[in-house]
């Protein structure tokens, strides 16, 4: 599975206008500076004919023009920021504007003696290839400024206040400790709620994410691995599923589950875990029904290998829903 041209094409035009709208930002912030500044547009301008001068003096021989010029340049630098901050400016107010600075919105960072997508890039590849349309509609409108108690009470309120607490733990945790979540309970409890809160958070702070129901996921690794055709779509699908940042599997258990469902999610779970790479997985089956559901192999991996969370209470989606009917009918 890759992009097409279009799709490409499509990128690499999002870039340029992203490189375009900062230009304008930092020029708007250079304006102002010049006219509410004294003194820093001259310092600037004085930059230029500084460098040609020394540059003359190096071409006739002098040996202290180089360091001279330094010199010079780190003296008008420190001048324009004390400038800068007496009129209350930041003093990095005018450096570039980057909406990615890993890539400076170029899509591509050095590695090594080579260019290779940035995160940036990726993401967006990985939300063309694969339908998130669902993650996007998730965090929108389910993130930690929406989180609410007001659901709960008694042990429920304990579980939820300790799942949310192991959420924000694992999002601050993600780059330098692995270990994965699995949350289960009852329906409309919080599950793919709290999933949507993390996969927010880690993709605004530069990791790519993808979103799967259940369902979805093995239909798409069917499709592909029996389709004779689809071999090059198939490996690529599997290096995505197996080195992505984070893997949201929500809903586990609606997919009709046989030999072939179990293989493929022992597999997927396997070759996560042994490339430390995180995943998340929600469901409404109990323990108990997981592992008779399930291969005892893939049992053993998730209760090994991930933090469990247990949700209960009423479902806050059919309450929700019977309060938006109550006002509708008062109204």
């Amino acid at each position: 599975m890759s992009l097409t041209n279009q799709q490409f094409q499509s990128i690499k035009k999002g870039y340029e206008e992203r490189q375009n709208e900062n230009r304008h930002i930092w020029l708007k912030r250079r304006d102002t500076v010049y006219q509410q500044v004294t003194g820093y547009e001259e310092l600037e301008n004085s930059i230029g004919s500084i460098s040609v001068t020394h540059a003359h003096q190096m071409l006739n021989g002098d040996p202290a023009a180089l360091k001279c010029l330094h010199n010079n340049l780190k003296d008008l630098t420190a001048q324009k920021k004390e400038l800068l901050i007496s009129a209350g400016f930041p003093e990095n107010y005018l450096e570039p504007v980057y909406t990615c600075p890993d890539c400076q919105d170029t899509g591509y960072v050095k590695a090594g003696d080579v260019s290779e997508k940035c995160h940036c890039f990726r993401q967006q590849e990985i939300s063309i290839l694969y339908d998130q349309s669902n993650i996007r509609s998730m965090i929108e409108n389910e993130n930690f400024s929406a989180l609410s108690y007001e659901y709960y009470d008694g042990e429920d309120l304990t579980r939820f206040e300790n799942a949310v607490s192991v959420s924000r733990r694992f999002i601050e945790e993600f780059p330098k400790e692995y270990y994965n979540l699995f949350f289960y309970g009852t329906v409309g409890t919080g599950k793919s709620f709290l999933s949507g809160c993390i996969a927010r958070e880690l993709l605004q702070r530069g990791y790519s994410v993808i979103y799967f129901c259940s369902s979805g996921l093995f239909e798409q690794l069917a499709r592909y691995s029996f389709d004779i055709k689809a071999k090059e779509t198939l490996y690529n699908f599997y290096k995505d599923l197996y080195n992505c940042d984070l893997i949201i599997i929500d809903d586990l258990g609606t997919e009709v589950t046989n030999g072939f469902i179990t293989s493929q999610l022992f597999s997927c779970l396997n070759e996560r875990h042994l490339r430390k790479r995180h995943t998340i997985i929600s469901t409404n089956l109990n323990l108990e029904e997981l592992r008779g559901r399930y291969s005892d192999r893939i049992f053993s991996r998730i209760t090994s290998n991930y933090q469990i969370c247990k949700l209960s209470g009423p479902d806050i989606r059919m309450y929700k829903k019977r309060i938006a009917n109550r006002l509708n009918i008062r109204c």
